[in-house]
């Protein structure tokens, strides 16, 4: 596995030297004590990287791994694909009938019943088997974002959207990928207004069910490099684009910094937290909810990147925030972290 780290950290390198270069001095209020760390050794804990984390209907922990699909039932932590695929996974999905999708970095998507699995590849319609995100709107469709644009599965078939350029094309004649393109879809939402919300390499887009425009802020300027897009409680929609953090309020836009985010979260409490890009490694920020209505909120750095690169974030039952990094799944509680260490990793 340590081979692989190397390879996905020179990726990681490419992939976000554009966050890297927008970075300046960090100019947040810090907390006065340090969070400890706590390690835990469990079996099967994932000891790579941990791209995205859900919560299913249950209770279950699910991360989408570098080592397969791991689902953390609260005592134990179990390799789900590791008899099925030796694919690398990036990104995790429950859906309303509580069937999972998980998304992986060139084997396409799995889709998993809890009893079996099914391959979804460009050989059956998918128009990359590089999946980096999944999304399922009102309507129950499914969205994946891929390599060189999206796809939508409504349960019998495939429709694909390709990035072209400045823009986004429905496709026609069944045209799909076979390698990795220079541009792709990173993240898609939903607002409550049915309006969809997507984040590439490229630009920023909206689709409101029949046409794709360019998302630009008051002075005209297209968010770059969009990593993640997030709508608060208030309606509001986050986005953690390459120059830096984003908050769209309707009609107005505030930068809430310089760093941008590769994830966004809204706790229990209203807080907003974001794991930020700092040269190579990340923070994990939380700004408080209470003052977000000012010019400057307060932000607290949790955790100053120690952890190496950190991915996706997640608020539990429980309240606890659970953080994927580099090296495997942490939670912390408040007041401390738990990395969860797998005993593989002792040897």
């Amino acid at each position: 596995m340590m081979k692989y780290a190397h390879v996905y950290a020179l990726f990681l390198m490419v992939v976000f030297c554009s966050f890297c270069n927008a970075q300046n001095k960090t100019e947040l209020s810090t907390g006065t004590t340090k969070p400890e760390t706590r390690d835990v050794i469990i079996s099967n804990a994932p000891g790579n990287i941990v791209r995205k984390i859900i919560q299913d209907r249950k209770g279950n922990i699910w991360m989408a791994s570098w080592e397969g699909i791991i689902r953390y039932d609260g005592k134990s932590f179990t390799n789900i694909t590791n008899k099925v695929t030796s694919a690398r996974f990036f990104s995790v999905l429950e859906d309303r009938k509580g069937n999972f999708w998980f998304g992986t970095i060139g084997s396409g998507v799995y889709y998993y019943d809890g009893n079996s699995f099914q391959n979804f590849t460009t050989e059956k319609g998918l128009l990359n088997n590089e999946v980096t995100s999944i999304y399922e709107d009102k309507k129950g469709n499914i969205w994946f974002g891929v390599s060189g644009g999206a796809s939508r599965y409504d349960g019998k078939s495939f429709r694909n959207y390709i990035i072209d350029g400045n823009a986004i094309n429905e496709d026609w004649i069944g045209k799909t990928f076979p390698n990795r393109q220079p541009n792709g879809v990173n993240t898609i939402i939903e607002d409550k207004t049915g309006k969809l919300w997507i984040g590439t390499r490229g630009d920023a887009f909206t689709f409101d069910g029949k046409t794709f425009t360019i998302f630009r802020n008051n002075e005209g300027k297209a968010f770059k490099n969009v990593w993640s897009i997030f709508e608060d409680k208030k309606g509001n929609i986050w986005l953690g684009a390459d120059d830096g953090l984003w908050r769209y309020e309707g009609s107005t836009f505030t930068k809430l910094s310089e760093k941008g985010a590769l994830s966004i979260l809204e706790d229990k409490k209203g807080n907003i937290w974001t794991s930020s890009v700092v040269g190579r490694s990340c923070e994990l920020l939380r700004y408080d909810g209470k003052s977000l209505s000012n010019k400057t909120p307060t932000v607290t750095i949790v955790s100053d990147g120690e952890y190496n690169l950190y991915f996706g974030i997640l608020e539990d039952f429980d309240g606890s925030i659970w953080v994927g990094t580099g090296s495997g799944v942490y939670r912390y509680d408040g007041k401390a972290f738990t990395y969860f260490k797998s005993k593989e990793g002792q040897k």
